[in-house]
């Protein structure tokens, strides 16, 4: 049940907002003067304060309720506030409303529009709470994962980034293939580099190949090695990524770029550990745990001729699907700063063009831009003008938004939660009470 304070020597003000909110099922309690509220405030939460502008007696001037208001900010700001006020004293109301109050309410007051306006704010509040709560239970999530496990230094904060890493640690151990699907530059290797880091072969190499950055024509050799005179340009001979990778982990990064050839070659090592260099009929083996990523569709690949269907599941044994970072926008602002190496500050506007911007390149964009804006700033802090991005792009839902969703927004939620209110009112930033006020506005059935 949610709590009000009412602020204020008048009594009889005090009772009948008492009764009001009573039959409304809102629990309010009383103080007749600002020290006593300030006091209350000190000795337990409180959803909302109702407080007077004038407390001495033939005192009409406001000042007292200000001096109130401005206490109550500092000690609780996040706390709203409604003001009660006569109509000599709107200016002085409006005033602190453009300072952070939530609202005025003019003696007489109407008591459908006061419960609208407390109801509006109590329900504001409880998805702030839980928006809270939330946020702490991601934090002391991130902080085991990152007490159990070795996380190569990874910088997240969203909870999509947080269950593709604590996947990663998950499948560490087994010695099963991985493949790890996401757009260029969104962090595929860091998630290798977590695998190798918990894995059974940790104190073995890791070794890195990007397939689109080898010629179709070299990309063998590169995994396999080289006799000399294999190809045009092989004065001698050459060790392959396998050999080089041997006791540890190879990770192969845009493997939908290997040729046929290298995916039945890549194919017979991975079910056999067995390979020949090129130019070479001498078998030789290595031990190696073999973790893949792709920016391709390979399914669609598989389906054109152009992957092999079998080396498709054999790589796929277990897929960490990492999101483009503008699906992570939890990760942003982390990010940015670490890129920053806490050289400077952000402004405010700064931070909101980050949100805003789409990443089209993902993580990589974000630090080529934090590098840049470093270079080009002159202040004692990163400006909006210094990351030199547009200021066009559409901005990412608000918290706010988050916390007022639409019929659509909620059926949705609904539905991904099979019906369990309290698993879609935690998504939605709600609590339960607040969810079934918006399904009964909109008509959605409780059943």
């Amino acid at each position: 049940m949610s709590t009000v304070l009412i602020i204020d020597d008048n009594h009889a003000v005090a009772t009948a907002l008492e009764v009001l909110f009573s039959l409304h099922d809102i629990e309010t309690q009383h103080a007749d003067s600002p020290q006593a509220g300030l006091s209350k405030l000190d000795e337990q939460p409180f959803d909302l304060v109702i407080q007077d502008m004038n407390f001495t007696a033939d005192t009409t001037s406001g000042e007292e309720g200000q001096a109130l208001f401005a206490q109550i900010r500092q000690r609780h700001p996040d706390l709203p506030v409604i003001l009660l006020t006569a109509w000599t004293h709107l200016d002085n109301a409006v005033g602190l409303v453009k300072a952070g109050a939530a609202d005025y309410i003019a003696k007489p007051w109407d008591d459908r529009k006061l419960l609208t306006t407390v109801n509006n704010l109590l329900e504001l509040s409880e998805a702030r709470r839980e928006l809270d709560r939330r946020r702490d239970r991601e934090q002391r999530s991130r902080d085991q994962l990152t007490q159990r496990y070795e996380l190569r230094g990874a910088i997240f904060a969203d909870p999509a980034s947080e269950r593709a890493i604590s996947l990663a640690c998950q499948v560490a151990r087994s010695d099963l293939p991985v493949l790890i699907s996401g757009p260029n530059g969104s962090g595929k290797e860091k998630i290798a580099e977590i695998i190798q880091a918990n894995s059974s072969v940790r104190q073995g190499p890791f070794v890195a190949l990007n397939c689109g950055a080898i010629p179709s024509e070299l990309i063998e050799a590169e995994l396999f090695g080289a006799e000399a005179g294999a190809y045009t340009g092989a004065n001698k001979a050459r060790e392959g990524k396998f050999e080089a990778a041997d006791g540890g982990t190879l990770f192969l990064d845009e493997i939908g770029n290997l040729s046929l050839a290298g995916q039945m070659k890549l194919l017979r090592v991975l079910e056999t550990g067995r390979y020949e260099r090129l130019g070479s009929n001498r078998e030789r083996q290595a031990k190696v745990r073999v973790i893949s990523a792709t920016n391709a569709n390979l399914p669609a690949m598989i389906r054109d001729g152009s992957f092999r269907e079998d080396l498709y599941y054999r790589l796929n044994t277990v897929e960490i699907v990492l999101p483009p970072l503008a699906e992570r926008p939890g990760d942003i602002l982390p990010l940015a700063q670490h890129f920053l190496a806490h050289d400077r500050p952000l402004s405010p506007q700064a931070r909101t063009l980050l949100q805003r911007h789409p990443w089209p390149g993902n993580v990589r964009e974000l630090r080529n831009v934090i590098q840049r804006a470093q270079l080009l700033a002159s202040g004692p802090r990163i400006e909006a003008d210094d990351l030199n991005l547009p200021r066009t792009a559409a901005p990412q839902r608000s918290v706010v938004s988050a916390q007022e969703p639409d019929r659509v927004r909620i059926e949705e939620a609904l539905e991904r939660a099979n019906g369990v209110i309290a698993q879609a009112a935690a998504e939605l930033g709600l609590s339960r009470q607040a969810l079934y006020r918006r399904m009964d506005r909109y008509g959605i059935p409780r059943d």
